[in-house]
């Protein structure tokens, strides 16, 4: 049903954004922070934005509301904690340069959040520039990033229809959900995919019990389609997530720009 050679080819986006002042940029990290993972949200009813900045030996979380910006720790093992992982010199540098970067991108908000939407609108429809809309003559910024093809699937070919959400359970863990008629809201889980700890490969594994004669799929193609649906959807990054990290780095003065 899925054949993982049978991949889209990865595409270039160029896409030019408002991005403002970069005030975090002027900060020159300590060695040890100089290539973070980030990660940003915003909670438009609650006016929060949000912020992970990862690193293999612990993890700074950031809260940004109005002028305010709260921040706490993580240890290597996720542990919440108030104290640092790392030397109170590093530490210090770290958070003055991350709350200036809190701050500019929720300056920006819900405005980059609407272009980077419409931006990854633009590449599925198979444009490869995008431009955003400015009232006056400012400095833009232009974002280059390679988007990564999907594994090209079929839709779903058993009974009745599926869906797929987020439980509890290590590994970013996924259940696959069946109702016999369209009409129906899936609500029957059948199998689960997650990723290994160690090795990120994608498992799956069948609940017990299942009627595959009903579900009118073998139980080895049900999980074969959800490995396929499950790394498209929850490990290749989608075009979104690729141009909200380029704007992060662009933001924080870690892309050389």
């Amino acid at each position: 049903m899925t054949d993982s050679t049978l991949r889209l080819p990865n595409t270039r986006l160029r896409a030019v954004f408002n991005l403002g002042p970069k005030r975090a940029a002027s900060i020159t990290l300590p060695a040890r922070f100089a290539d973070p993972e980030l990660f940003a949200d915003w909670d438009p009813d609650e006016g929060l934005s949000s912020m992970f900045v990862s690193f293999e030996d612990g993890e700074l979380h950031l809260e940004g509301r109005d002028d305010r910006v709260e921040s706490h720790f993580h240890d290597a093992e996720g542990v919440d904690s108030d104290v640092s992982p790392w030397p109170a010199p590093d530490t210090e540098v770290l958070v003055q340069w991350a709350s200036l970067l809190l701050a500019d991108f929720h300056a920006l908000l819900p405005g980059l959040f609407d272009d980077i939407t419409q931006a990854a609108g633009w590449h599925e429809a198979g444009f490869d520039l995008y431009v955003c809309e400015v009232d006056e003559p400012v400095q833009l910024d232009l974002l280059e990033v390679e988007i990564e093809g999907e594994l090209m699937t079929l839709p779903w070919l058993g009974a009745g229809v599926v869906t797929n959400d987020h439980v509890e359970g290590e590994g970013h863990r996924v259940a696959l959900y069946w109702a016999a008629s369209e009409t129906e809201e899936p609500d029957l889980a059948i199998a689960e995919a997650w990723l290994h700890p160690e090795t990120e490969d994608v498992l799956t594994q069948a609940v017990a019990g299942i009627d595959w004669s009903a579900i009118g799929l073998p139980e080895d193609e049900v999980l074969e389609w959800l490995a396929a649906i499950y790394l498209n959807h929850h490990v290749i990054p989608a075009a979104e997530g690729t141009l909200l990290d380029a704007a992060l780095r662009r933001l924080g003065g870690l892309d050389g720009e």
